[in-house]
């Protein structure tokens, strides 16, 4: 209450996500942070995807004072910030659609394991002209290529101001480039905890398409916005850490490789997302590498020399709430399992045309064949909510709404 009263904040935006990871808030004026901070601030849940449907519950919003951040965009006097919230019904019974306390439940259960994990994201995204009405016409705002420089990347001064908004929100990003497709773009995160990973995910692009508009542009998150070019991935890169000291992340990697069919839905959620598989290094199989970085799985190495795993088949359509805690509970499962790594692929297995080789595993080839997968999964039984699941096997028409 201190800072919002030095700082001249007028107006809080308490931030929360629907069940697909798209943000949403409401805004109330700094008098009613006291009661927002006592009670909770009631809203109508049932328009929000996940929450209830037309007969969904009040829900009541609980903000975390530790997550609050200015939103540099708005006035310098009368300030704006956000604080993302906690979610419970009336009765202070915790929502069990919220995806952001998902992720807290399997990060506390990995501490009681002996386990500490920490994330990061490698975002792309297409930067699009737009009419003069600011509707994307689907063509690209540059023709570069793969790490290019202006003037053929055009996109050089959007993607540092991205940068320099998200550190003045104190989310520092660790580098960006012009990806391979024209108009696309990559910025990446450093590691961090899982919630405030997830949180700076789902912050990310806020802050790109606004931006981006700011600039006359439309930011592109779709996994495949243009049929002969590159797609764009949502990479996550993990570390684990055990209170012993012990390096379990072949056990971990070999957990995902495990469950990967089965949290495919959760990662790739749309029809299109499926049309990006097999193409432009995007995986198709499941298996992994130490040595090539277009398998589902890279094995490699931190700055600091500690061994790390990134998972290469989610877009940005994922709920990084859900992905982050699908990933704990696979990985905790290989290593309590002590699953040992099948052998790794360091050949392209996309190019691979010896048929005296056994083809590895494929991921689900359609949105249909991972809602199958989903419902058979055992880990998703088990740690992910029925209503969680059944919304994403079911049609996804409210899917491309919220998006």
């Amino acid at each position: 209450m201190t800072y919002i009263e030095e700082e001249d904040v007028r107006f809080i935006r308490l931030t929360f996500c629907d069940i697909y990871g798209v943000l949403k808030n409401i805004s109330v004026q700094r008098s009613e942070l006291p009661r927002a901070f006592e009670k909770g601030i009631g809203i109508d849940a049932s328009y929000i995807s996940g929450f209830g449907g037309d007969y969904g519950k009040d829900i009541w919003l609980h903000p975390e004072t530790d997550t609050i951040s200015v939103l540099p965009w708005r006035p310098e006097h009368g300030k704006v910030v956000r604080m993302f919230c906690t979610l419970t019904y009336a009765d202070g019974k915790p929502v069990d659609t919220d995806t952001r306390a998902l992720l807290r439940q399997a990060v506390r259960y990995a501490e009681t394991k002996g386990y500490r994990f920490n994330f990061k994201s490698e975002m792309q995204f297409y930067l699009f002209k737009t009419d003069d009405k600011g509707v994307s016409t689907g063509i690209p705002y540059d023709r570069a290529g793969y790490m290019d420089i202006a003037p053929l990347d055009k996109g050089e001064n959007v993607r540092r101001e991205i940068c320099l908004t998200l550190e003045q929100m104190g989310i520092k990003p660790e580098s960006s480039h012009h990806e391979a497709g024209p108009g696309q773009n990559e910025i990446d995160f450093q590691y961090s905890d899982p919630i405030t990973a997830a949180d700076n995910t789902v912050t990310f692009l806020s802050v790109v398409r606004t931006l981006a508009a700011r600039n006359g542009l439309y930011a592109d998150f779709s996994p495949k916005p243009l049929k002969d070019k590159a797609g764009s991935a949502l990479h996550i890169s993990v570390s684990v850490k055990s209170k012993s000291g012990e390096d379990v992340t072949d056990n971990a990697v070999a957990g995902i490789l495990r469950h990967i069919a089965g949290m495919t839905v959760f990662l790739n959620p749309t029809e299109e997302s499926f049309d990006r598989f097999g193409h432009h290094k995007a995986p198709k199989y499941i298996t992994w590498s130490e040595n090539n970085r277009a398998q589902l799985v890279s094995v490699r190495r931190t700055e600091t020399g500690k061994r790390c795993a990134q998972l290469r088949s989610p877009d940005p359509g994922a709920n990084p709430y859900l992905a982050f805690t699908l990933m704990i509970y696979a990985m905790l499962d290989g290593i309590e399992d002590k699953t040992a790594l099948p052998r790794p692929v360091d050949e392209d297995v996309l190019q691979m045309q010896d048929e005296a080789k056994e083809e590895p595993l494929r991921l689900p080839d359609s949105l249909e064949k991972a809602r199958i997968e989903a419902k058979r999964s055992s880990l998703v039984k088990q740690f992910i909510p029925a209503a969680v699941t059944e919304v994403y096997c079911a049609d996804q028409k409210s899917f491309a709404k919220a998006r």
